[in-house]
């Protein structure tokens, strides 16, 4: 019996830990189209806040320095998109897809390019014991659900923490309502005075940083192992635009959203394990050909994005202009 409460507790653990990258690229697009842009390029900020998270966090033998510099790199991604959309009018889908091809495009260049130098994770201890597991006190004791939920390394603490503040921000405070108030109706919100160039700019930025931390969380969790053909972020930027319109624009649902495709994408591993530790409700698993527990997550999100573009706009948190270019002398 303890063996089998064991697979479900580490079938739980890691279901959290496949979340929380997709929690800060989900999280950061809700920012970034808030303020009325549609960014397509997750994928690619999410990969250079990884590269550049990861080698200076090594470098510099510091979790928070590889925070920092994650941050940075991808909210260069945001600026460069605001620069490029804000200011020179720039069509947004083609502008976000150049982010990502950019982005994943740089990835491998300079993983290649350092090729036999490359840093290991395991020499930068301090930033290995970092990114190691830390327990809340009583609530890590819960059966099952504590080890779960509660024993977790730093970054998934964080991730939760901004969400929420997120969602704080956008819902309880003057800025954050001056923000929806960008993407609802820029024309309305700069004829009170709101300031659309300067409140574009900052949300963009802020929004690429975020998703800049899901990506350095994505290399610290893979140990920081470079391939020259697969790259760190994997599609999970293109799963977290997809998870914005299921989590309907609100950073809260984001976290039940995600939660939803790590169980679909944890149980493509775990299904046999599940299988054999409670042979008599979930043995039917063993049936399942694998390569539709693989499938599943992308299968999931495409109906996703299909129930949510025939249902009434009526309820969603979709800003109205999204997507569209504010230029101040056509209003």
């Amino acid at each position: 019996m303890n063996a089998s409460i064991d697979v479900l507790t580490l079938f739980l653990f890691n279901i959290v830990l496949v979340n929380i990258p997709l929690l800060y690229g989900t999280v950061g697009e809700i920012v970034t189209e808030k303020a009325g842009s549609l960014n397509l390029g997750v994928e690619g900020t999410m990969a250079i806040g990884a590269i550049f998270g990861y080698l200076a966090g090594c470098m510099a033998n510091s979790l928070l320095v590889g925070l920092l510099v994650s941050f940075l790199a991808a909210g260069l991604c945001g600026a460069l998109f605001a620069l490029l959309t804000v200011s020179l009018q720039a069509n947004q889908n083609v502008t976000g897809l150049t982010i990502t091809t950019f982005g994943l495009g740089l990835y491998f260049f300079i993983g290649k390019g350092l090729g036999d130098r490359w840093p290991v994770m395991t020499s930068a201890d301090a930033l290995v014991s970092g990114f190691s597991a830390r327990e809340i006190p009583l609530l890590s004791s819960i059966p099952v659900v504590g080890k779960a939920l509660f024993s977790h390394n730093i970054l998934v603490y964080l991730g939760i923490l901004v969400a929420a503040a997120v969602w704080w921000y956008l819902t309880c405070t003057k800025t954050g309502l001056r923000l929806r108030s960008v993407g609802e109706n820029p024309g309305a919100a700069d004829s009170v005075g709101v300031n659309i160039l300067l409140y574009k700019y900052v949300h963009l930025i802020l929004g690429s940083g975020i998703m800049g931390l899901g990506g350095f969380y994505m290399a610290l969790n893979m140990g920081g192992s470079f391939e020259g053909s697969n790259c760190w972020i994997n599609g999970y930027g293109w799963i977290a635009i997809a998870l914005v319109i299921f989590a309907n624009w609100n950073p809260l649902y984001a976290i039940l959203g995600t939660l939803v495709f790590g169980f679909f994408n944890t149980l493509q591993i775990y299904s046999g394990s599940l299988a054999g530790a409670f042979p008599e409700a979930l043995g039917w698993l063993n049936s399942i050909p694998s390569h539709l527990f693989k499938a599943l997550p992308f299968l999931i999100t495409a109906i996703v994005l299909v129930v949510t573009s025939i249902r009434k706009r009526e309820g969603s948190g979709q800003p109205a202009a999204l997507g569209l270019n504010y230029f101040r002398e056509e209003r």
